[in-house]
């Protein structure tokens, strides 16, 4: 996926840094390239003994990866951050109040705001949970939303992601690699803090246990296992809040409750963060092969003796035909118009939308309403005749599973190379907690960046890398 269009350079402005860059400017310029050169090279032993890696599901190696890390942050003033985390929190607020509405009264149904077949027909959509709210009505206590720049101050949300969010072990890491490397940078400029997250974490999973709980709550985190792709982030997290790292086969049902194998027999948790898809959370509701999850935790979790983090059937509120009516989502549950904007969506299941896709197709991207990754996409201007003539009969055959938006010109942030800087494509997933306390958002978060020259595809699995997200205090 490339651009040919002039694109916003968030580090500079007609050859002179932009204000939040202007004193990491000046340091940069002052250091030795070679130094630079010798520090990224440290950056990716450390990332590379520290076992930072992931797994691409269905490459014919099993070889786990690194994700390539760039020294040079992406920064942020307070003023940018101020404008993007009020945004996100009106969202992640908009999104919980929808999925309690769509599992108990459906009242956004019953307006005709959103189409009841887009629920009815959801493939995230699990009866299961009709006519029950989790503990403290949180279904998203954890939340990454996806953002794109196009301006100085054009920001767009690019998709929510409220089902099992990952990315942020590389936030913490990618800071904890800054800090050790250039310990002099950060007594110059002033950088909000990344590292309370597992802190703020735990609190918010505590503050969501049912009401069964007595004393501190006890709190896991629900993993498949060591050869899932995001298996470091589990145990970096669990390890990181204090809390066992458990797989389906340590918990069982004990007296109406989920408990833990231990040493000293089996004790009762209240609070799973799970890692686990919902097809395998439980194999006597769910899928019936899975041996990942607890067999009877949805009896155990609808009888109000456990929360689930995320809860159950978030994903609906992932699924990018959802994204299309967000802003209507948000005026509806808060009052307010959206502080943050939709990017551009063309719902292919309306027939005249398909049409115009159909017709356009060479200038679009199209995305699979429930995919992920960069995966099972479309990038017109990228594609080949034959790719656009295959991609055509996939849309007529199933128009409702898919989406379109036009093609962005996204922000530039300098990566270090041999020969200097060179600007890359980047977007940003800033996370959100949420607790029947409130909503909690750490400053800053992931930036992911496209490492081919004019590439717009910043996923991991598709060969982007990451940067350190610095937002800066007043």
């Amino acid at each position: 996926m490339t651009s040919k269009s002039p694109c916003f350079n968030e580090m500079h402005s007609n050859a002179t840094a932009r204000s939040p860059y202007s004193t990491y400017d000046k340091w940069f310029k002052d250091q030795d390239a070679d130094g630079l050169m010798t520090k990224s090279q440290e950056a990716e032993a450390f990332f590379r003994r520290a076992g930072i890696t992931f797994n691409v599901y269905g490459q014919s190696d099993a070889e786990e990866r690194l994700i390539p890390f760039d020294l040079v942050p992406r920064i942020l003033d307070n003023k940018e951050w101020s404008k993007l985390s009020k945004g996100i929190e009106q969202r992640v607020f908009a999104i919980n109040a929808f999925l309690h509405d769509i599992y108990n009264r459906q009242e956004i149904l019953r307006a005709g705001i959103i189409p009841t077949e887009l629920i009815a027909q959801n493939d995230a959509f699990l009866p299961q949970m009709i006519d029950f709210s989790p503990p403290g009505n949180v279904y998203t206590h954890i939340t990454g939303t996806d953002i794109v720049r196009t301006g100085e101050d054009d920001f767009f949300v690019l998709e929510d992601n409220a089902r099992t969010p990952s990315g942020v072990s590389y936030m913490l890491e990618n800071r904890e690699t800054m800090l050790q490397m250039f310990p002099e940078l950060f007594s110059t400029i002033k950088v909000q803090q990344v590292s309370d997250y597992p802190k703020n974490l735990r609190r918010a999973l505590e503050a969501s246990a049912p009401a069964s709980c007595s004393g501190r709550p006890c709190v896991v985190v629900l993993t498949p296992g060591m050869h899932n792709s995001a298996y470091y982030e589990h145990s970096f997290l669990a390890d990181q809040m204090g809390v066992e790292l458990v797989e389906g086969h340590d918990l069982r049902v004990v007296d109406g409750h989920i408990a833990m194998r231990t040493t000293r027999g089996y004790k009762v948790i209240d609070v799973i963060y799970r890692r686990v898809d919902d097809e395998y959370l439980d194999p006597l509701t769910f899928n019936p092969n899975s041996m990942l999850g607890v067999p009877g935790i949805m009896d155990i979790y609808r009888a109000g003796n456990i929360t689930i983090a995320n809860a159950p059937g978030t994903g609906v509120a992932d699924d990018k035909a959802i994204y299309s009516y967000m802003p209507d989502i948000i005026e509806f549950y808060t009052g307010e118009r959206a502080i943050l904007k939709n990017v551009l969506t063309h719902r292919c299941s309306e027939p005249d939308t398909l049409k115009y896709v159909l017709e356009n197709l060479a200038d679009l991207v199209v995305k699979e309403v429930h995919g992920s990754g960069g995966y099972g996409m479309l990038v017109g201007p990228a594609a080949s005749k034959q790719e656009l003539a295959d991609f055509a009969e996939k849309l007529k055959a199933r128009p409702a599973n898919y989406i379109a938006q036009p093609t962005l010109a996204l922000s530039t942030v300098p990566i270090f190379t041999d020969s200097g800087l060179a600007p890359r494509h980047v977007d940003l997933r800033p996370f959100a907690l949420m607790s029947p306390k409130g909503v909690s958002i750490t400053a800053g978060g992931l930036t992911r960046v496209a490492l081919q020259e004019g590439s717009l595809v910043v996923n991991s699995s598709q060969g982007g890398g990451t940067k350190d997200t610095w937002v800066l205090e007043d």
